[in-house]
């Protein structure tokens, strides 16, 4: 039916002018609602779209430093303590309980900081292709890219404020914000108290990470996580050790920890020593090296001499190479004593050619299909490569005659790379790296929030906030003892706790390469009371 003003009858009539009269004082009402609400309910509005599984590029630019994150419990994420960290707090996260603040960084105090070569994490990314001992893929690089900083935030000194020291701008861009994406991500799920989180830009530099922290002790922080350089770690450390503000940066380099500064990073030792322990109780006793001639690579062979005399077993050669060359075939020709092995087998096919017997030549036939003759003097060879490098050496070590049906590969964290297996002749090989299991959720709530897969340390980040919200009092404070528990933690990488030291021990798995993937042949420890590694 289609209504007219003819048609309505005197009780319609009284309903739309009662209405209008309704709709009329609500709108009067409406300005004496407090300004403070109302940016409180728009965000709101803002963090639902947000928590919405929407590419990232369709999702609205969120005006960070007005940006309220509550607490959300997602099911595919379980709390980050598998002991201590919900026993700590004083109750697990609930839906809606409790906020946190995430402001971005205020103002530089200098405008003229110069760009220098940014130090490098000692090899913690398995899809390293370039000359340096980065960890940072160069695909994530970009250079024209600069941090834009808000107006600095109010200060509160009944909210705990944490620093988190990034490269937000410079060649490294992309990864810091893939960490600082990964801290909110954190903060949706384990803040469940107002709580500020405050990103500072070190542009990649040490002289951009003093800085930084100089303005993150200046705001007040009561903790900093970060920076992601070993060189940045120590260009803060006698400033943040001034102000007695503790550190968890995520590095990988032991030789920047302390008491008051921890490395979150994936440390090669504990990848060397948790795949030796496993290759001799498989009856492997004479290991060689083939690593770069950088940090990484001398950090890799450290840890191998250590864990050699530990176990009794031999370590018969070391092998090493420039990080920035483009052919490896001298240095895996020595190692496999080519040139020796090869006239050997020249040698002996002469001699028995020169003989009529019969047994001579039956001898003479079975050596015709060698490449070389003679034993290499170890069984078992660790590569510590990743990425483009691991595949260019792994190519030539079957040319070069170190057969990996006789020669057992063994390999360190940057073997973990799905491209792995698109080297044949590393099939069969073994290394150590953190279990995927919770990991692989990560990324899931990763990619639906922003839309685009994470890089694979932005783990680090995640696990270093969570601790963060979790154990930073509602008066500021940090306690060091609430993390130095002996029992640790779950994160996305597995389980992990801090030494007194700042060093940080994971539970590793045992990981064997196959055509069409990898697969786990040890588990990872869950618990550091009864650990397999």
């Amino acid at each position: 039916m289609i209504y007219s003003w003819k048609t309505l009858t005197w009780k319609t009539a009284a309903c739309f002018f009662f209405a209008f009269m309704l709709l009329g004082a609500c709108q009067q009402l409406l300005p004496q609602i407090p300004p403070d609400l109302q940016v409180s309910n728009q965000t709101k509005n803002n963090v639902a779209l947000l928590r919405k599984s929407q590419p990232l590029s369709n999702k609205p630019q969120l005006p960070r430093q007005q940006l309220i994150i509550y607490n959300h419990s997602t099911e595919d994420i379980p709390p980050i303590s598998v002991t201590q960290a919900l026993i700590q707090s004083k109750e697990p996260p609930v839906e809606g309980g409790g906020m946190s603040t995430v402001f971005t960084e205020t103002p530089r105090l200098s405008g003229n900081i110069p760009i220098y070569q940014a130090d490098q994490i000692i090899g913690q990314s398995p899809n390293l292709a370039g000359n340096h001992e980065t960890s940072v893929n160069p695909n994530l690089n970009n250079t024209g890219e600069t941090f834009a900083a808000p107006p600095p935030p109010r200060f509160r000194s009944n909210v705990p404020r944490v620093a988190l020291l990034l490269p937000l701008s410079g060649p490294h861009s992309k990864l810091g914000h893939a960490f600082l994406n990964a801290a909110e991500l954190a903060l949706f799920h384990f803040a469940d108290k107002e709580f500020e989180l405050i990103p500072q830009d070190t542009m990649g530099t040490p002289e951009g990470a003093a800085d930084a922290a100089a303005l993150a002790i200046s705001d007040g922080v009561s903790l900093i996580l970060g920076p992601l350089f070993s060189s940045s770690v120590t260009a803060i450390a006698s400033a943040v050790q001034t102000a007695g503000i503790s550190v968890i940066s995520f590095s990988n380099d032991r030789d920047v920890a302390s008491a008051d500064v921890f490395t979150m990073g994936f440390l090669p030792s504990e990848q060397v020593e948790r795949v030796i322990h496993f290759a001799h109780k498989k009856g492997l006793n004479r290991f060689a090296l083939l690593a770069p001639n950088n940090r990484y690579g001398m950090a890799v062979s450290k840890s191998l001499d250590v864990v050699a005399k530990q176990l009794g077993v031999e370590i018969t050669n070391n092998a090493f190479y420039d990080p920035d060359a483009n052919d490896f075939r001298p240095v895996v020709q020595d190692l496999a004593n080519y040139q020796q092995r090869r006239q050997n087998l020249l040698d002996e096919r002469k001699k028995l050619a020169n003989r009529n017997d019969a047994f001579a030549q039956d001898a003479l036939k079975k050596l015709e299909n060698l490449q070389t003759l003679g034993d290499l003097p170890f069984d078992a060879l660790m590569v510590a490569d990743g990425g483009k490098r691991l595949q260019a050496i792994a190519a030539l070590l079957p040319y070069y005659d170190i057969d990996p049906k006789k020669i057992r590969l063994l390999g360190t964290g940057l073997w973990d790379s799905k491209t792995l297996t698109s080297e044949p002749a590393l099939v069969g090989g073994w290394f150590a790296a953190p279990p995927n299991k919770e990991r692989q959720s990560f990324i899931k709530n990763y990619q639906e929030m922003f839309g685009i897969l994470p890089p694979r340390l932005a783990t680090l980040a995640y696990d270093a906030t969570a601790l963060a919200a979790i154990f930073v009092k509602p008066d500021g404070r940090f306690d060091l003892s609430e993390i130095l528990v002996p029992a640790g933690f779950g994160g996305r990488d597995g389980i992990f706790s801090f030494s007194s030291q700042g060093h940080t021990n994971r539970g590793l798995s045992i990981y064997q390469v196959e055509e069409k993937g990898v697969k786990v042949i040890e588990k990872a420890p869950t618990s550091f009371k009864n650990p397999t590694n």
